[in-house]
């Protein structure tokens, strides 16, 4: 499982000229689901996203969490995060999980966020998104379960 996790100020998703979801402080997460990944490894990386501390405390010093800033969670399921561009110039997909079970596992996680109790928006899987997003630093981490655990 991958995301990339990027601390903004304000994101949307929009889709056909409607927003499905937003949010002003907290996160933009791309999420991608691989051949590899099952429920355990959901739970932990929603876990790991939830306690990860890159916002700023009093001191200014990245020390406080999604949840201590009450900040909420625009997620977005984004399958191109295991392309293999290795060979030639088109990428290749066969290690991205296959959608119908993948849009399983996008469901599973974004209801382990909330029962962190983060509030999370969602795009649509398979749906094509606009993303617009302000990010706040920049900060921009990239949490991949292969290499976490």
């Amino acid at each position: 499982m991958r995301l990339v996790v990027q601390r903004v100020s304000e994101a949307k998703c929009t889709i056909d000229g409607h927003v499905t979801g937003s949010v002003d402080a907290g996160y933009m997460v791309l999420v991608g689901f691989g051949h590899m990944d099952d429920r355990k490894i959901i739970e932990k990386m929603a876990d790991k996203l939830v306690k990860l501390r890159v916002f700023d405390d009093g001191q200014g010093k990245m020390n406080l969490s999604v949840k201590d800033i009450g900040g909420k969670i625009l997620s977005i399921p984004q399958f191109t995060l295991y392309a293999d561009p290795s060979k030639g110039n088109r990428p290749s997909f066969t290690d991205a999980l296959e959608p119908e079970t993948a849009t399983e596992y996008y469901a599973c996680f974004n209801e382990c966020l909330r029962t962190l109790e983060v509030q999370v928006e969602e795009g649509v899987f398979g749906a094509d998104m606009k993303i617009s997003l302000l990010n706040d630093g920049p900060v921009t981490i990239i949490l991949d379960s292969e290499v976490l655990w």
